[in-house]
């Protein structure tokens, strides 16, 4: 087992899962009777504050490499590993997911995601997808940070999915910049870290349980150069964020890190 590895004590465990619940909760009444009261401005200071607050009680510590451009009218193109990673982009600048509707549902917490402003897509109605992004795009002509996992899925970290195209359209709609963001996790010694990651069939409370019996976790976010979306075309951008992504990526853990066998121009459909 690998320096740092070590399960956290069950008591300490325990607290965490207390802690954390105790935080949520805090959340939700924030969004229900707060928010409405609060300036856009003072919304995304306490979501900003809420989320490394969260980090922080389950030790996840997040390193930044690169200058992000997260100065508005930016779609965050990133891949997707963890429920954390939600957490994680929050902690840097407030932006407004695009999510799954079955989120929207989930008990106490799907009314914290509702109340930041998240952006849900029912994925099993194709014509949902043109709703959704004519509100991102016009969120994103607002001055309004956008986020997407264009993967469509999760995975365990240790590859690239194909990126998928159409999530990408309201940012050439408004004529504003795509920020690719490479997502990886690691132990506290450098090395790979799948606990965080939330993948096929597997309940969040497993998945949530896991991160709580690991020590420590390192969160890092690559952030290559912004891409111009003015005059671009979707399919386009989707191909050059996912190459800036995989390519960080494999730059992070050397020639055995991520599995780079899909071709990176094959992705956007």
């Amino acid at each position: 087992m690998a320096k740092g590895s070590r399960a956290t004590p069950l008591p300490l465990r325990l607290y965490r899962v207390a802690r954390t619940g105790v935080h949520v909760i805090e959340g939700v009444a924030t969004t229900t009777f707060v928010f409405p009261l609060l300036t856009p401005a003072a919304r995304r200071k306490a979501i900003a504050r809420w989320s490394r607050r969260l980090l922080r009680m389950l030790n996840v510590d997040a390193r930044v490499h690169g200058a992000p451009a997260l100065d508005g009218n930016v779609l965050v193109v990133a891949n997707h590993v963890s429920w954390l990673d939600i957490f994680v982009l929050n902690s840097l600048t407030p932006v407004r997911f695009v999510a799954k509707a079955e989120l929207a549902r989930w008990p106490v917490a799907g009314r914290m995601i509702r109340g930041v402003g998240t952006l849900f897509v029912e994925r099993e109605r194709r014509k949902d997808t043109r709703r959704v992004n004519a509100h991102a795009a016009d969120a994103l002509s607002r001055g309004d940070i956008v986020a997407v996992f264009p993967e469509g899925t999760t995975t365990d970290g240790s590859e690239l999915l194909p990126f998928k195209s159409a999530l990408l359209q309201p940012i050439v709609d408004a004529q504003g910049r795509v920020q690719p963001m490479a997502i990886r996790y690691r132990g506290p010694g450098g090395e790979p870290s799948r606990a965080p990651a939330y993948v096929g069939d597997e309940s969040f409370f497993a998945s949530f349980w896991r991160v709580t019996g690991t020590r420590a976790l390192v969160v890092e976010l690559h952030a290559p150069p912004a891409l111009p979306a003015h005059a671009a075309h979707r399919r386009d951008l989707a191909r050059s964020a996912e190459a800036a992504i995989r390519s960080a990526l494999a730059e992070s853990d050397g020639p055995t890190g991520l599995d780079t066998r899909d071709d990176p121009a094959a992705g956007a459909r």
